[in-house]
């Protein structure tokens, strides 16, 4: 890994934090599903145009259910759900909540696949069910009922995240990673159309929450995935999951820096935990880390 990659898994990780930052700064006014038909609409409308761009383009034919059932799992369901854990939690506690997204794929999968699960990942599991009580049981603020549903909708959308993985994993082997990008996230505006009359917006959207809107879908959507399927073809998905690692961080920075959210020893705490439990499940330890940095340099 050169220090141009570094650079980029860091860059990715700013993004995909800063998601949590916008998502706080309209729901208030747009609501849960208005924001994210407007993220996801945006996304899909800036892949469509990166693939006309490169000339990569959406195969739909023998495809279509396939592409549902990603946008479905993969981010209609777990956008709505962290959207609407945004309405009461703070950017660091979202971000903590999307690292334990290994732990449901990892679960799923031994469910699913009958794949063994190891000591090591068990205990991984355990570290990242603490580091999350941690969080919530030292903080007085999130102790209340409305909070609770908030932090059980973040969980129930990394949950989300680990079926449309593993679903990813053995289904369409003909279908791009981009391909899976772009086509189930033109799924997921589809699928949110017919709710959004039930769900109206709280306000009319201002100048700032417009941008912010836009900011999820090109920039935390559509860019960030340019950056990933970079990532991944020159240095490997192992070392691309690093990013997982960092997204915490830049979310309690961003936080703390456009939304005034304290950084407090229970999340510092929680971040530190829920990470080492994800190192652990995933089998990403810092050790063979250095040992793939020193081999690719």
């Amino acid at each position: 890994m050169t220090a141009v990659h570094f650079a980029q898994l860091l860059l990715l990780a700013a993004i995909w934090g800063s998601s949590f930052l916008f998502m706080r700064v309209a729901v208030d006014t747009l609501g849960p599903l208005y924001l994210i038909e407007g993220r996801v609409f945006f996304a899909a409308l800036s892949l469509f145009l990166l693939g006309l761009i490169g000339r990569r383009f959406l195969r739909l034919k023998g495809n279509l259910k396939h592409y549902f059932i990603v946008g479905l799992f993969n981010s209609a369901i777990p956008f709505v759900l962290f959207a609407y854990g945004a309405q009461t939690l703070t950017v660091a506690i979202l971000a903590v909540l999307n690292s334990t997204a290994p732990f449901w794929g990892t679960l799923i999968d031994a469910i699913w696949h009958k794949a063994r699960i190891t000591s090591q990942v068990l205990i991984g599991l355990v570290l990242g069910i603490s580091g999350v009580s941690l969080m919530v049981g030292l903080d007085p603020n999130l102790l209340n009922a409305t909070n609770g549903l908030a932090i059980g909708a973040g969980l129930l959308a990394t949950l989300s995240y680990g079926i449309a993985s593993n679903y990813a994993k053995y289904a369409q082997d003909k279908v791009t990673a981009f391909e899976n990008a772009q086509g189930g996230l033109w799924a997921a505006s589809i699928i949110l159309v017919p709710l959004l009359p039930f769900f109206p917006m709280a306000q009319t959207p201002t100048f700032d929450v417009g941008l912010a809107v836009l900011a999820l879908g090109v920039v935390c959507t559509g860019f960030a995935y340019i950056i990933y399927f970079k990532l991944v073809e020159q240095i490997g998905a192992a070392s691309t999951l690093s990013v997982t690692f960092l997204i915490p961080i830049f979310g309690a920075i961003w936080g703390y820096l456009f939304l005034d959210e304290a950084i407090t020893l229970n999340i510092v705490l929680g971040i530190v935990i829920v990470l080492a439990g994800t190192m652990l499940v995933t089998g990403f330890l810092p050790s063979k880390f250095l040992a793939k940095k020193a081999v690719n340099s």
